[in-house]
């Protein structure tokens, strides 16, 4: 039997695996054969069906995928907009979009301008409001501005904290949790009374006083630090974790509380208590990359230029196109911007290298090293008036002479 899970004849089975299918179409055929329940002959039709519109859409060997790449994804890019839209229909979370946000993503920025993540929630927290909120103060920044009222007694050269019992309440933190964050982070004595704080600077300075309201106002008490804001949002569930889901309630409402941030910590806020680490993600590829590993990143890349297109209304362009550049600046096994400093500025070929930026520099590095150019690209062949080694350009044809017999022969 084949790795597949279908319950398929031997004959049929044959006849599918005598194609040039790759393993993901095998299984759909497979998949297809089982649901129609056909003959050893509708089978050997379906399958070599199949496998004709597999090979009518290869590519032909030579052929410059990614000239036509680039030009896929360039030319629509022109028609891009310059702008910051609102995210997803959230009013209250910018990201970039548009072609700032496609150069990031080629340039392979270590921080997005408006890093963000989408923090998908457990079954048992997905549909629970007061739940989500749970995790939304988790993920949050707290900080001091946030629970109470701050002031200063210059006579007593004293900071004063009114907490606010609501705000302690909903956020699930006691004023004696706050005190002893303000030790530990301040190096001072607090006094706590209910729900005021107060604590000042070992000798008495204005200077310093001020320095530690300063100070305090950048203590968080809980949260992220990296997260200014979270906005729960109501939305369809997605389908195949609502198919999978024990939880009755969630499956017939289909819909659940999605978490979107303003910041992203996304390494920390897998191990958050009611996040689903499955399906939660953000639009920093680096992140990406730093916990999830390189084929996430890759991932990411291909989902994240398609996002950006599509927001543009350029959702035709082929992801095939996205994939092969998503793979090379990933195929070395880290993250590669497609520049000078990525890509472009790693080439074998100095004349490429030149051709791209810093012509003077690459061949002024090249001629003190005695490095020698192969001629084996586009760019170093198209410098030098040769043809190209592509399609045609990469075909020798050698003619015998015919006094002696012989005829032509490709080398």
């Amino acid at each position: 039997m084949t790795e597949t899970e279908f319950d398929v004849s031997d004959d049929v089975e044959a006849v599918v695996e005598d194609t040039e299918l790759p393993r993901r179409l095998k299984d759909q055929v497979y998949e297809t054969i089982e649901s129609r329940e056909v003959g050893t002959e509708q089978a050997d039709e379906i399958a070599r069906a199949v496998e004709s519109r597999y090979v009518d859409t290869r590519v032909d060997p030579l052929d410059p995928v990614g000239t036509v790449s680039a030009q896929s994804i360039g030319e629509p890019g022109t028609q891009m907009t310059m702008n910051t839209f609102h995210y997803a229909g959230v009013a209250e979370i910018d990201v970039t979009q548009g072609l700032p946000r496609l150069i990031e993503l080629v340039d392979a920025r270590k921080t997005p301008d408006t890093p963000m993540m989408t923090v998908y929630l457990d079954e048992d927290y997905a549909d629970d409001r007061e739940k989500a909120h749970e995790v939304v103060w988790n993920i949050e920044a707290t900080r001091i501005l946030a629970l109470g009222d701050v002031s200063t007694n210059v006579a007593d050269m004293r900071v004063q904290i009114d907490l606010n019992e609501d705000t302690l309440e909903e956020r699930m933190i006691t004023p004696e949790e706050v005190a002893e964050i303000i030790e530990d982070e301040l190096g001072v004595t607090a006094v706590q009374q209910g729900t005021r704080i107060e604590f000042g600077p070992e000798q008495p300075s204005y200077r310093d006083l001020l320095q530690l309201v300063e100070e305090l106002r950048e203590i968080v008490f809980k949260g992220l630090e990296e997260v200014s804001r979270v906005v729960v949002r109501k939305e369809d569930a997605n389908p195949a974790a609502q198919a999978t889901a024990d939880d009755e309630e969630t499956s017939a409402s289909g819909e659940e509380f999605v978490l979107y941030t303003e910041g992203s910590a996304f390494g920390d806020v897998l191990s958050i208590e009611g996040v689903d680490a499955s399906r939660t993600t953000c639009n920093n590829i680096h992140e990406i990359y730093r916990n999830l590993g390189v084929e996430a990143a890759r991932e990411s890349i291909i989902n994240e230029t398609m996002d950006t297109l599509r927001e543009q209304g350029l959702d035709d362009v082929n992801v095939r196109h996205l994939m092969l550049v998503a793979d090379i600046m990933t195929t070395r096994g880290t993250i590669e911007s497609i520049g000078r400093h990525g890509i472009a500025g790693s080439k074998d070929s100095v004349l490429a290298r030149a051709a791209y930026e810093v012509t003077v520099n690459h061949l002024l590095d090249a001629a003190i090293h005695g490095e020698i150019d192969d001629l084996n690209g586009v760019i170093e062949n198209v410098i030098v008036g040769k043809p190209i080694k592509l399609g045609t350009g990469d075909v020798d044809l050698r003619m015998g002479s015919l006094m002696s017999g012989s005829g032509s022969a490709s080398d």
